[in-house]
């Protein structure tokens, strides 16, 4: 899948299920291209969430919903996310 449909994607999905009052998603896959587990089409994503409805909850949990709302895609395209919540 190209990044950027990815992104658009997982932007959607976690709109769909979370209140959010901004969402920002970045491609960090540049910085592990050398990494030796690193395989093509997987990508490493950065995803920063401002939402009052995750806030509400310990890290653990809403990344933990995060992760079930984006079970998919974290299977066939996503090697490492990194969760920022605001």
């Amino acid at each position: 899948m190209d990044i950027n449909k990815l992104i658009l994607l997982i932007e959607d999905k976690i709109k769909e299920n979370i209140l959010v009052e901004n969402i920002s998603i970045k491609d960090k896959t540049y910085l592990h291209k050398n990494h030796l587990s690193h395989k093509e089409g997987k990508f490493h994503l950065l995803i920063n969430i401002k939402s009052e409805e995750l806030s509400k909850h310990n890290k653990v949990q809403a990344t933990k919903k995060i992760y079930k709302i984006l079970d998919n895609e974290i299977k066939e395209f996503i090697h490492s996310i990194q969760i920022l919540i605001n």
